[in-house]
């Protein structure tokens, strides 16, 4: 298959990309990095460059400015959703346009749709008012405006993906090393993760299977505090781990951005469950002893 993939030079665009190309599809990546020559794929600085999608069989959607790497002034806030917003409105404008448009259309979104949740979220439950609520929201909205009724939309409401070659994990294991880790506010806040592994698996299934379309969350069936992450991780590591950052410091320094690690986060992936995925890891104390 040729596959078309924006957010491919991120932490989850890389994995999936090398996972594909070692599978002998071919790749088409949107990036504004000069990596001529050090991959063996294609490489699209702008989507202007582009007229159709006539010789694509898959679009996967992952662009976006990291959530979490900067203040939330109104500024960043825009940057955050423009640069979700903007690439999606124009990979749907190209797919409208194509004679032979793509047959899937997977697009990003995110588990931050339900905000803090009190009862388990699944994709049915309404979206969050919150600012990544109303983000991933708008960001879904966009994608679904594909007219196109060749082309499956599924949206990739993704949770806390877990890798030491990105996001959290790569973030926090040189704390934890030196045992200095810790729980997070009252540690209590329930955290949805899933393993890089199979977040990739959970994709190609649902390139794979035709009758998927709609939102699916990215999570695994496991559910866990983030105490017992803290716990489990220190313990993996043989490390000690009894700091704690109090929920009113987070607040102070991280203003709003600490709803990200404060929000409860009690999400099942109930339709890639019905439709039949099988998680590989689906336990985090021997995802953990396997990875580390």
């Amino acid at each position: 298959m040729h596959i078309f993939i924006t957010g491919g030079t991120g932490f989850i665009g890389k994995a999936l990309t090398a996972h594909l190309l070692s599978q002998g599809h071919s790749v088409t990546v949107l990036t504004r990095q000069n990596l001529s020559g050090k991959f063996p794929l294609t490489f699209c600085n702008n989507l202007t460059d582009i007229q159709n999608f006539n010789d694509t069989d898959v679009i996967i959607n992952l662009a976006g400015e990291p959530i979490f790497d900067k203040a939330w002034t109104s500024k960043q806030k825009q940057i955050l959703v423009d640069s979700r917003i903007k690439i999606t409105q124009q990979l749907v404008h190209l797919i409208n346009k194509s004679e032979n448009p793509p047959k899937v259309f997977l697009s990003g979104s995110a588990i931050g749709i339900y905000g803090n949740t009190t009862n388990i979220a699944t994709e049915n439950t309404p979206c969050d008012t919150s600012f990544t609520g109303q983000l991933c929201k708008q960001w879904e909205m966009v994608a679904s405006e594909v007219k196109n009724t060749q082309t499956r939309i599924c949206f990739i409401r993704t949770g806390l993906v877990l890798s030491p070659q990105g996001g959290i994990l790569k973030r926090i294991l040189p704390i934890y090393r030196l045992g200095l880790g810790g729980k997070i506010g009252t540690g209590k806040q329930h955290w949805s993760w899933i393993s890089l592994e199979d977040h990739i698996r959970a994709m190609l299934f649902l390139i794979e299977k035709e009758k998927c379309m709609g939102a699916f969350n990215f999570v695994a069936p496991e559910i866990i505090t983030q105490e017992t992450f803290n716990h489990q991780l220190a313990t993996t590591l043989h490390r000690p781990a009894f700091f704690h950052i109090p929920t009113f410091v987070l607040k102070f320094f991280l203003k709003e951005r600490s709803q990200l690690l404060l929000d409860n986060q009690l999400i099942t992936p109930k339709m890639l469950l019905n439709q039949g995925f099988k998680f590989k890891h689906n336990c985090l104390k021997n995802y953990l002893n396997k990875l580390l």
